[in-house]
């Protein structure tokens, strides 16, 4: 099995202040999600790591910046792990949104949603998941792959992988900074942690 760490990229302000950054360029980490991706840095220092992959947003990169320097690797910019394309919504509140009906329709019922002028729940996800399995093929067993994104894609993927429907993909948790991890075979995936922070105790380590 490949082991699949799905990281969300530390804080900024779009986070901090509830709204959507989306495709914005210029959303850089805040001091806050700077601790969180030294953190993760501190983490994978010892961890077996093949490869780490990004989104090209420069929040991911930030947050990738310290796993590369930990493990020595290259961060490797992968376009299909960038953040959901919301459309209008791009740089908006949250209170704002809250308010509208398509906001009910994307929490309660996702599959039927899309951004205005912007990705269908069903575009990102075989969006991300393409970009997933392309990374993931040719792996060897326990080889341990990273990918650096955005919290609703990596729902999306987890959903994925685990069969959830995806009007339940909004049920779970995915915090800045945070690692889920998947154990991905030809026979299927298992869910081995959903959104941890660091420390990650349950890393392997380099024998």
């Amino acid at each position: 099995m490949t082991l699949l760490l799905l990281i969300r990229h530390g804080e900024n302000d779009f986070t901090k202040n509830q709204k959507l950054a989306g495709r914005l360029p210029g959303v850089h980490l805040n001091a806050r999600g700077q601790d969180q991706a030294r953190a993760l840095g501190e983490a994978f220092k010892n961890a077996p790591l093949k490869a780490l992959y990004a989104s090209p947003l420069e929040r991911a990169m930030e947050t990738a910046a310290p796993v590369a320097q930990a493990t020595r690797l290259e961060i490797q910019k992968e376009a299909g792990l960038i953040e959901t394309n919301v459309g209008r919504w791009q740089g908006r509140s949250l209170a704002a949104l809250r308010l509208t009906k398509q906001w009910k329709i994307i929490q309660h019922a996702p599959s039927r949603a899309q951004f205005p002028e912007g990705e269908s729940f069903h575009e990102c996800q075989a969006r991300i998941v393409a970009a997933l399995n392309k990374i993931l093929r040719g792996r060897r067993t326990q080889d341990m792959i990273a990918c650096v994104f955005h919290a609703d894609p990596i729902k999306l993927a987890v959903a994925y992988y685990l069969g959830l429907p995806l009007d339940q993909f909004q049920r779970l948790s995915c915090d800045t900074g945070s690692v889920t991890m998947l154990n991905i075979s030809e026979a299927g995936a298992s869910l081995v942690k959903l959104n941890q922070r660091p420390p990650l105790d349950f890393l392997p380590r380099r024998k």
